[in-house]
């Protein structure tokens, strides 16, 4: 997904984004980065006129495999915003024994968390690595006495036990001065030199097998109190680890590899050079004004009349999503998270009902309609080759790593969209998912064989295709569980 700013992208130049990875559904491109571009709009209003601005939420119309959930996930991806993608039908109504509507904005919040996080890891990231080298430099020199409390970045409470061990009460050396021994025979000039030609093997990998031992992060898992409230079970914010005083996390001394060191140092130097406290705070901010929320499946409670299992109110789940729709203020472990400005993306089918079966004031806060299509077999054939992420590059990159190279005719795609067509006509049709089950089937014994087979290049054509798959094909009803 590209890096440009997504303020600097026209809505225009969004859609050419996402035309990158997903094929067709114009309408639906053009609706999502229209209300992409709105909340770029809104940020640019003085303070006191945001909040008359409210997002302007999307019900995506279509059956299933035509896009619907690759259009928001890919959306989110592109303006770098938390995402979430929950089921309507996982919900039940308030007083039934189920998940509660504002568990989706709680697990937004989450993954913002996350999203924040990785950000700020990846701003240190090049900084951290060259701590990360210059601790193996410690590590590997053997011509300088060194204490292990200096290698692991100088853990004073490790120093003190030492000392405490050895019966002194003060400490006899500053980390400092540990860094100034020199080596027998060596000037200082000569062992810095020495120094420099490590690191630079060090980094080059030619040290990579060697083993040595490096203070890794374990987590202990922060256990939040779980209480019940009117909507069931969930965690609140209290972190049981520090309450009782300790953290959520522990320093074990593990024996790696220096390939592994690398990884695991740098990874440390990272959280080291991070603002926990401000990672939260710019999360919050992040779900109330740029999160996407994709609730998938919502015509299935739009559905008249009662289903399978307990008889729960459809309309009463819907009257619960409602208040988070139109705005309201849920609490989380981060803090209390307000819904106004969360861009809602809600899609279904409709098979059995019909985006007017939804109460009347859920079906206000949808106010952009789009219909999706269903695929034609062109699709498919565009689908399997010209995303960024086409299957057959997939397969191929996958197959790359055994030493294989796959290539796939045009005869061959047009073969295997010209079955996904058929299979979906004759059975259930599961859209551009087909593709995927096809493919798999297709390349079932070169994806088991390819650490031993001697042949490296391998020609998919129509002839291959017929073979793997046209007695599937032709009794489709008979093997609908295998393609």
């Amino acid at each position: 997904m590209s890096q440009v700013p997504i303020e600097t992208l026209t809505p225009r130049q969004i859609v050419a984004e996402l035309d990158r990875y997903i094929i067709g559904q114009s309408a639906a491109k053009k609706a999502v980065a229209i209300a992409l571009r709105n909340r770029f709009r809104r940020q640019q209003l003085p303070p006191a006129e945001r909040d008359d601005i409210n997002p302007k939420n999307i019900l995506m119309i279509g059956p299933t495999g035509v896009g619907k959930t690759e259009i928001a996930r890919r959306l989110a991806q592109l303006a770098r915003a938390p995402f979430i993608k929950v089921e309507a039908t996982k919900f039940t109504e308030v007083g039934y024994v189920g998940r509660d509507v504002d568990s989706m904005v709680r697990d937004l919040a989450a993954n913002a968390v996350r999203l924040v996080e990785a950000e700020k890891v990846a701003a240190v990231q090049e900084q951290a690595r060259e701590a990360a080298f210059d601790t193996l430099v410690n590590l590997l020199d053997e011509n300088k006495t060194v204490y292990r409390d200096e290698l692991a970045g100088f853990n004073p409470l490790f120093r003190q036990a030492i000392e405490m061990y050895q019966g002194t009460s003060e400490p006899q050396t500053t980390p400092e001065e540990y860094a100034s021994v020199d080596a027998p025979g060596m000037t200082e000039e000569e062992h810095q030199a020495y120094r420099k030609q490590l690191r630079e093997e060090i980094v080059s990998g030619l040290h990579d097998e060697k083993t040595v031992e490096v203070e890794v992060e374990e987590a202990e898992g922060n256990k939040f109190l779980q209480v019940f409230t009117p909507g069931g079970m969930e965690e609140m914010g209290l972190d049981m680890a520090n309450l009782m005083g300790g953290g959520g996390t522990r320093h074990v001394y593990r024996q790696v590899s220096v390939k592994d060191a690398k990884e695991i140092l740098t990874q440390n130097e990272a959280n080291r050079r991070i603002d926990r406290g401000s990672i939260t705070q710019e999360a919050v901010y992040r779900t109330e004004q740029s999160g996407i929320i994709f609730l998938d499946e919502i015509d299935k409670v739009a559905m008249k009349g009662g289903g399978a299992g307990p008889e729960v109110s459809r309309e009463g789940v819907q009257r619960d999503l409602l208040p988070i729709i139109e705005g309201s203020t849920v609490q989380s472990k981060f803090g209390p998270i307000k819904t106004d400005h969360i861009l809602f993306i809600a899609a279904g089918a409709f098979h059995e009902s019909k985006p007017s079966d939804l109460i009347p004031e859920l079906q206000g806060r949808l106010p952009i309609r789009v219909e999706l299509e269903s695929l034609s077999e062109d699709d498919f054939r565009r689908i399997l080759s010209e995303p960024q992420n086409a299957l057959t590059r997939q397969y191929e990159k996958l197959l790359a790593v055994e030493g294989v190279t796959v290539t796939f005719t045009s005869d061959a795609l047009d073969e295997v969209a010209h079955m996904a067509t058929e299979v979906n006509q004759k059975i259930e049709n599961t859209g551009a998912r087909r593709l995927a089950t096809m493919l798999e089937k297709v390349l079932e014994d070169i994806l088991f064989e390819a650490p031993e087979i001697d042949q490296k290049e391998i020609k998919i054509d129509t002839a291959f295709v017929r073979d793997k798959l046209g007695n599937l094909v032709r009794d489709a009803k008979k093997s609908r569980a295998l393609i």
